[in-house]
């Protein structure tokens, strides 16, 4: 089957620069992008507020505050909010009525994120993009990347593909790997995590740390990532 309406790519050896670098130990940043890049960046998945008709976004560090919490780079949501709970079932209104999506990129969220990174690349309209293979709601009879810790099904297509979403409706499901030909940045949004992950040329990073619409910190390589890994705030309930 297409993955919005783009054909899986037969040939997976553009993938195959990525085996030897996504080496890092599971549960790293390193596990996700490669760390060899000048630079690292974490976007956060907002969660959401509904007013009326729509869909306000709500940043981490507004959480955080809220909850008399601390925001700094390696905060994650169950800690920010003070309970397990948080993670998947309850919420907190007025300040958040849904979760950060996991292990999916929201589109607005895709859409500026694909707008920055389409600067830093001479190939902006020749990108690839990683679906996991292992959702249910999705298949494909096509060869699949094998990388150190996930394996991917691969379409092709511009840079904007990466506010697509690459499966058959009801189900909402983003890429989950995405890099342009020239291999300038690479972007992983793991399945099980509630932020997205940039590898790139520190200018690139730079421009992502101060964008006014998406909630980026600085990322390395070394740094956990799991929803267990805030070593600031309290453990949550």
């Amino acid at each position: 089957m297409p993955f919005a309406g783009r054909p899986v790519e037969a040939d997976v050896s553009p993938g195959a620069w990525l085996s030897g670098t996504l080496a890092g130990p599971a549960g790293t940043v390193a596990a996700l992008v490669p760390p060899a890049f000048e630079a690292h960046a974490r976007v956060l998945h907002p969660a959401v507020r509904y007013a009326g008709d729509d869909d306000v976004a709500v940043r981490w560090s507004t959480v955080a505050a809220a909850n008399g919490r601390v925001a700094h780079p390696g905060m994650q949501w169950a800690a920010v909010t003070g309970a397990w709970d948080y993670v998947s079932a309850d919420s907190q209104p007025p300040l958040w009525d849904a979760a950060p999506a996991d292990g999916h990129l929201p589109e607005p969220v895709a859409v500026r994120l694909a707008a920055v990174l389409a600067r830093h690349t001479t190939t902006p309209g020749d990108c690839f993009f990683g679906l996991w293979h292992g959702f249910g709601f999705v298949t494909a009879e096509a060869p699949t990347l094998v990388l150190p810790h996930r394996e991917y099904w691969l379409v092709r297509g511009p840079v904007g593909t990466a506010a697509a979403n690459l499966a058959d409706e009801p189900s909402e499901q983003s890429a989950n790997l995405w890099w342009p030909a020239d291999r300038a940045w690479c972007v992983a949004t793991d399945i099980d995590l509630m932020s997205t992950y940039v590898s790139a040329g520190a200018g690139c990073v730079a421009e992502l740390l101060g964008d006014d619409v998406l909630e980026v910190v600085p990322a390395a390589p070394g740094d956990p990532v799991g929803p267990d890994s805030d070593g600031v705030n309290p453990p949550p309930a």
